[in-house]
C-alpha cells in the first residue's frame, strides 16, 4: 500500500488544491529528513483539521505522521524578518526587528492601540494602513473557557484553529482594527482573553451555547460598535482536531534546553504537536528556529 504525502499551495485553510504529491512507502517515510526554519504550522479547515509544516522546498502533512516516531533536532536561529542567523527574541524576530518592524508594533497584541484610522503612525503608515483598515471580527471562542478576541475577517477560521479553540462565533465584524479592539477591552471585563494553553491541550474545555452566549453581549460593547453587532446570524464554528489521545500531564518542549528530542506523534491541536510521553511542542512559540525533523 502507498502512502501519500501531500503537498499543499499557500492558501491551506480555504483551499485544498494540491500542487504536489509524493508517493512514498512505510519504509521510505522512516527515512525522510526535513531541514529548514520553522514558521507557524499552515491549516486546512477539515474534518479533522489537516496541518502542514512549510520548508523552504517541501511540505509535510503532519497529519500522515500521527502514531509514527519523529525526530526534531535544533539546528539554529534564522530571523523571520531579516534572514539574517540571529537569536530569536520574539515571534520569530531577531531583537532588532523586533523593535522596529512594523509587523510586529504593539497594536498587534493590542488593537485598541491601533492609530491609522486617524492617520497616525507608528512604525509604517502605509503598511498600517494595510493591516488596520480592513474589515475585524471581534469573537467568542472555546479553547478552555469562554475566551474574546480580535481577528483580521481574512483570518477566520485560521485564527481559532491556531487557538485550539473547539467553537467560535463572531460578535461584532467591523471595518477597523481599532473599533475591534475596544470592543474587546470592553469585553474583557466579563471574558478572559487568554486560552489557558494546559486545559486547551488536555481537551479540559467548558460546555457553553455560544449562540445563547452571544446574546448576553449587545449592551456590554461600546456605543460606536453597537451598529455591527450580530445578534441573529448563524456563524458558529466547530473545529475538529486530529488527536489520537489527550495528555494527562504535560511537559513543555524546548529546544535550546533539549536541543534533540524523539517521540512518538499522538495528537495536533493548536500550533502544538502532542506526543504519546506527554510532550508538547509549541511550533508558533518556535518560529525562527531552525531544525532537522526526521520522520
Amino acid at each position: 500500500m502507498n502512502y501519500e504525502l501531500q503537498i499543499m499551495n499557500d492558501n491551506f485553510t480555504k483551499n485544498s488544491n494540491f500542487c504536489q504529491t509524493l508517493d512514498l512507502n512505510p519504509e521510505t517515510l522512516n527515512r525522510m529528513t526535513y531541514e529548514g526554519v520553522l514558521t507557524k504550522m499552515q491549516t486546512e479547515f477539515a474534518n479533522p483539521i489537516q496541518y502542514y509544516l512549510v520548508f523552504e522546498n517541501s511540505f509535510l502533512n503532519v497529519n500522515q505522521l500521527l502514531n509514527k516516531e519523529m525526530e526534531i533536532s535544533f539546528q539554529g536561529y534564522q530571523c523571520l524578518n531579516c534572514g539574517k542567523k540571529k537569536k530569536i527574541f520574539r515571534q520569530g524576530f531577531c531583537y532588532d526587528c523586533f523593535y522596529s518592524s512594523p509587523a510586529v508594533g504593539d497594536w498587534i497584541m493590542k488593537p485598541e492601540m491601533s492609530t491609522a484610522h486617524l492617520g497616525i503612525q507608528d512604525r509604517d503608515l502605509a503598511y498600517e494602513e494595510k493591516v488596520q483598515l480592513q474589515p475585524h471580527i471581534v469573537y467568542l471562542a472555546l479553547s478552555s473557557e469562554v475566551k474574546v478576541g480580535v481577528t483580521r475577517k481574512t483570518q477566520m477560521p485560521t485564527r481559532w484553529i491556531d487557538q485550539g479553540a473547539t467553537q467560535a462565533i463572531s460578535i461584532v465584524e467591523v471595518p477597523n482594527r481599532y473599533l475591534a479592539g475596544i470592543t474587546e477591552v470592553a469585553l474583557k471585563n466579563h471574558y478572559a482573553d487568554k486560552t489557558n494553553w494546559r486545559k486547551m491541550l488536555q481537551n479540559d474545555v467548558v460546555q457553553v451555547d455560544l449562540i445563547a452566549e452571544r446574546l448576553k453581549i449587545e449592551n456590554l460593547i461600546p456605543a460606536e460598535v453597537q451598529e455591527y453587532f450580530y445578534l441573529h446570524k448563524n456563524d458558529l464554528y466547530e473545529m475538529h482536531f486530529p488527536v489520537l489521545e489527550y495528555p494527562k500531564k504535560i511537559n513543555s518542549l524546548s529546544l535550546e534546553k533539549t536541543p534533540n528530542f524523539q517521540g512518538k506523534l499522538s495528537g495536533i491541536k493548536g500550533q502544538y504537536l502532542i506526543f504519546e510521553d506527554g510532550t508538547v511542542f509549541n511550533i508558533r512559540s518556535s518560529e525562527g528556529y531552525v531544525v532537522n525533523i526526521k520522520v
